[in-house]
């Protein structure tokens, strides 16, 4: 059984290697959710990501022969960067086998720390079977990514610095890839406050706890498949799953497109870049069924490319009709492009770019087709500019994927 002791020997082993991550209130999602809503930034942390917790307290368990013969672990990115930071602090030779589909910044930061890194399978258990399989070859040493009770140990430390920033706290929101995270914080939660609740979060495409929670044991799930790249894990840990098991109040699971509109809510209102499983907990607060509560939403780590960023980005604001284009025939005569132009302006359209082309077809009554995109401040500024449109005489379209950054 995981004890107290455990953790406040965890919490000492880690004072002074990773940063508190102090709360902080978000006035916007409490409107929202109509609880009081604090953030704990993970993304903050030392590698950007909780993962450093477990990984250095786990290293900081084993023997010295478990040390000289070499770790290796398997990992969607952050465990990797963990494992790699405390492996090099500790003057130890790492190997990370990674899914081929990691984001770049993870590979590339693991390598930075040091680390050799293996590229294998599209997602964490491809990786970890092939991570299994080199340990036992190579006589290597390995760190689980979660279903590890001293890893779970190291992440539940996070609850020490709700509890000390929050001592009132009354629901505490957890990411669920494998269960370690979920693990940690729900039973250090409980052993300071059995009144606490912890509700975990896990994306709906791979929802591998809920499904076991279900059957009373640990299930595989035939695939995988979520923007959340870090809890797509088809199997959770049994040694872990216990824990979650006994010491959460629920299991909420959330579809990729929420996540997309959690992205632009903390990178608008907090200047914050958090990945996509970080952000599970935050699209979690509208499907609460509490009011007026202290809620906490671990925001697990912020470990996310520049690419994947953009398209969030991008997904996000057409999502929420901030960005649109319409197409329209016009008449092949001089001022029409003027005319649909002032129709925008005068209703407070911005245009993001224009295709203005005259060889569509020969009839010059309806010879130019006009591609406009356009900002908006959401959904009923877009509806008026298009209603604007049609009724100056105009037949609009909608064009349903916009792109506006070629």
């Amino acid at each position: 059984m995981i004890t107290l002791d455990q953790f406040k020997t965890a919490r000492s082993v880690l004072r002074g290697i990773i940063h508190d991550t102090n709360l902080i209130h978000s006035p916007a999602l409490s409107r929202v959710s109509g609880n009081r809503v604090y953030l704990k930034p993970e993304n903050m942390q030392v590698t950007g990501a909780y993962k450093i917790r477990g990984a250095y307290y786990k290293i900081s368990t084993l023997t010295q022969e478990q040390r000289d013969r070499g770790l290796i672990t398997a990992s969607a990115g952050n465990h990797a960067q963990g494992v790699a930071y405390a492996a090099q602090t500790a003057g130890v030779p790492a190997t990370i086998v990674m899914p081929t589909t990691t984001p770049l910044v993870k590979v590339n930061n693991t390598k930075e720390y040091g680390a050799e890194v293996v590229l294998h399978g599209e997602v964490f258990d491809d990786a970890a079977e092939l991570a299994a399989r080199l340990a036992e070859e190579r006589g290597l040493t390995y760190v689980h990514p979660f279903n590890d009770l001293d890893i779970a140990v190291g992440q539940g430390t996070i609850a020490y610095e709700i509890f000390q920033d929050l001592p009132d706290v009354d629901l505490i929101l957890v990411p669920i890839g494998g269960g370690g995270l979920c693990a940690g914080v729900s039973t250090l939660a409980k052993l300071l406050n059995p009144n606490v609740k912890v509700i975990g979060v896990e994306p709906e495409g791979a929802a591998s706890m809920t499904a076991s929670l279900e059957a009373g044991h640990v299930v595989t799930l035939p695939s995988a498949n979520t923007i959340a790249d870090g809890t797509a894990v088809k199997t959770p840990g049994d040694l872990v799953f216990p824990y979650v098991r006994d010491n959460t109040d629920g299991v909420l699971t959330i579809p990729d497109h929420e996540l997309v509109e959690a992205f632009l809510d903390i990178m608008e209102r907090h200047k914050m870049i958090v990945e996509n499983s970080g952000l599970l907990t935050v699209a979690a607060l509208k499907h609460l069924d509490c009011r007026d509560k202290n809620v906490v939403c671990i925001l697990s780590g912020g470990n996310m490319d520049v690419i994947t960023m953009s398209s969030l980005v991008q997904h996000g604001l057409i999502g929420r009709g901030r960005i649109f284009t319409f197409s329209v025939l016009l008449p092949d005569r001089p001022g029409e492009l003027r005319n649909v132009a002032d129709i925008l302006a005068s209703n407070n359209g911005n245009i993001i770019k224009l295709e203005h082309n005259q060889f569509v077809n020969i009839n010059r009554q309806s010879g130019v087709e006009l591609k406009v995109t356009l900002e908006a401040f959401g959904h009923e500024h877009k509806d008026t500019l298009l209603s604007a449109m049609r009724q100056a005489g105009y037949t609009v379209n909608l064009v349903s994927t916009p792109d506006f950054y070629t």
